[in-house]
Protein backbone atom coordinates (compact mmCIF):
# COMPACT_ATOMS: atom_id res chain seq x y z
CA UNK A 1 0.00 0.00 0.00
CA UNK A 2 1.54 3.32 -1.02
CA UNK A 3 1.92 6.02 1.63
CA UNK A 4 0.18 9.33 0.96
CA UNK A 5 2.09 11.27 3.62
CA UNK A 6 4.78 10.73 6.23
CA UNK A 7 2.02 10.45 8.84
CA UNK A 8 0.98 7.20 7.13
CA UNK A 9 4.44 5.59 7.43
CA UNK A 10 4.89 2.69 9.86
CA UNK A 11 5.51 3.86 13.45
CA UNK A 12 9.14 2.61 13.56
CA UNK A 13 9.96 4.68 10.47
CA UNK A 14 8.23 7.80 11.82
CA UNK A 15 9.80 7.52 15.27
CA UNK A 16 13.38 6.85 14.12
CA UNK A 17 13.91 8.90 10.96
CA UNK A 18 14.10 12.68 10.70
CA UNK A 19 11.49 14.31 8.40
CA UNK A 20 13.70 14.51 5.30
CA UNK A 21 14.67 10.85 5.65
CA UNK A 22 10.99 10.01 5.98
CA UNK A 23 10.38 11.81 2.67
CA UNK A 24 13.10 9.71 1.04
CA UNK A 25 11.66 6.51 2.52
CA UNK A 26 8.10 7.31 1.41
CA UNK A 27 9.06 8.26 -2.14
CA UNK A 28 11.33 5.22 -2.60
CA UNK A 29 8.73 2.89 -1.11
CA UNK A 30 5.95 4.20 -3.32
CA UNK A 31 8.09 3.95 -6.46
CA UNK A 32 9.28 0.40 -5.68
CA UNK A 33 5.76 -0.67 -4.71
CA UNK A 34 4.40 0.50 -8.06
CA UNK A 35 7.34 -1.02 -9.94
CA UNK A 36 6.78 -4.49 -8.45
CA UNK A 37 3.04 -4.71 -8.96
CA UNK A 38 1.90 -8.32 -9.07
CA UNK A 39 5.00 -9.64 -7.28
CA UNK A 40 4.07 -11.69 -4.24
CA UNK A 41 6.95 -9.96 -2.36
CA UNK A 42 5.89 -6.46 -3.50
CA UNK A 43 5.66 -4.89 -0.04
CA UNK A 44 8.85 -6.54 1.25
CA UNK A 45 10.79 -5.34 -1.80
CA UNK A 46 9.39 -1.83 -1.40
CA UNK A 47 10.43 -1.65 2.28
CA UNK A 48 13.95 -2.95 1.51
CA UNK A 49 14.29 -0.47 -1.34
CA UNK A 50 13.10 2.38 0.88
CA UNK A 51 15.64 1.58 3.61
CA UNK A 52 18.42 1.32 1.02
CA UNK A 53 17.45 4.76 -0.30
CA UNK A 54 17.59 6.26 3.20
CA UNK A 55 21.01 4.69 3.81
CA UNK A 56 22.42 6.43 0.72
CA UNK A 57 21.82 9.82 2.37
CA UNK A 58 21.73 9.05 6.10
CA UNK A 59 23.81 7.03 8.52
CA UNK A 60 22.80 5.78 11.94
CA UNK A 61 24.98 7.19 14.71
CA UNK A 62 24.05 5.59 18.00
CA UNK A 63 20.28 5.81 18.04
CA UNK A 64 20.00 8.76 15.65
CA UNK A 65 19.95 8.99 11.85
CA UNK A 66 22.24 11.77 10.62
CA UNK A 67 22.77 13.15 7.11
CA UNK A 68 25.93 11.62 5.59
CA UNK A 69 27.68 14.99 5.17
CA UNK A 70 27.39 15.70 8.94
CA UNK A 71 29.24 12.51 9.91
CA UNK A 72 33.02 12.52 9.95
Amino acid sequence: MPYRSNDDLPPPVRSHLPPHAQDIYREAFNHAFASHSGDVRQEEIAHRTAWAAVKRSYVKVGEYWMPQQNVH
